[in-house]
């Protein structure tokens, strides 16, 4: 059963939907995301039962963006921080959304080229 994109989410499932791989010797790298919470103060979780986090659409999306900007562009924190607290802000999630369309496509590509490869070795 899947939660619905309104529902909050746990870090662990946040981890998932932003695909963060773990450092070496770390299992989980939800440290990542308590890490960005320290640096970037937009980020606002609910603390909720046994103090555990829960993230809402808006936090995910601002992470989304966060992970972007980070990673895929390979800015830096301050730099980032910048372009959070700028006007330019709303022009980076049509940027963002295509580049998550981008990647969905590229992994729907794969996805069929392993089926292809996979039927032509039943015969």
């Amino acid at each position: 059963m899947n939660k619905s994109d309104q529902a909050y989410k746990t870090i662990g499932e946040v981890v998932k939907i932003l695909d963060l791989k773990p450092r070496s010797g770390r299992k989980n790298p939800t440290y990542t995301i308590r890490y960005w919470e320290k640096e970037f103060k937009q980020i606002k979780p609910k603390f909720l039962s046994g103090n555990r986090r829960y993230y809402d659409k808006p936090n995910i999306d601002l992470l989304k963006k966060i992970k972007f900007l980070l990673k895929d562009k390979g800015m830096t924190i301050s730099g980032v921080k910048k372009v959070l607290n700028s006007s330019h802000s709303n022009e980076l999630d049509e940027s963002l959304n295509k580049s998550i369309k981008a990647n969905n496509l590229k992994n729907k590509i794969s996805n069929i080229s392993k089926i292809i490869k996979d039927l032509k070795n039943l015969k």
